[in-house]
């Protein structure tokens, strides 16, 4: 299978040092880009990842993905960059995160996932089921396990 086109647009705010996807900034099939006050992405074609919206399926194959990358409070601001008709889907909510989250100004979700567990998940649903994405999460063997419990 060849890797999904993915494109994570990441809040000028979210610390790289501490993001979940550093590691895959050398990826042919990644583009990462920092939103700003001025910015749009033009996201016509783009499957947007979305907690609110009808699951992810095979069917939307084929389609590049569209991976917003910041902390829950921040990610309304951050989805008004996006412009154009992105096609909205959601992971099943089935699956845990294993990342420790503790913030103390926010409520996360309940079915919310760390930024490159939604990657691997939205991937794997499309077809690409690549744990090499997975290299150098702390929680990496965790979250499989999630994964493995949701019978995903």
């Amino acid at each position: 299978m060849t890797p999904v086109p993915t494109t994570v647009i990441r809040h000028p705010k979210e610390r790289i040092a501490k993001c979940s996807l550093r590691f895959l900034h050398t990826r042919p099939e990644m583009t990462f880009l920092r939103a700003r006050p001025d910015f749009r992405f033009d996201a016509t074609g783009f499957i947007l990842l979305a907690v609110d919206a009808p699951p992810l399926s095979l069917a939307d194959a084929g389609q590049p993905l569209l991976l917003l990358d910041s902390t829950w409070r921040w990610l309304p601001q951050l989805r008004t960059c996006v412009i154009g008709e992105p096609i909205a889907r959601s992971i099943p909510s089935a699956v845990r995160t294993a990342y420790p989250r503790t913030s103390k100004v926010f409520d996360d979700p309940e079915a919310g996932l760390a930024s490159i567990e939604a990657l691997y998940l939205a991937r794997a649903l499309l077809g690409d089921n690549d744990t090499s994405l997975l290299t150098g999460y702390h929680w990496q063997d965790q979250f499989l396990a999630n994964v493995k419990a949701a019978g995903l």
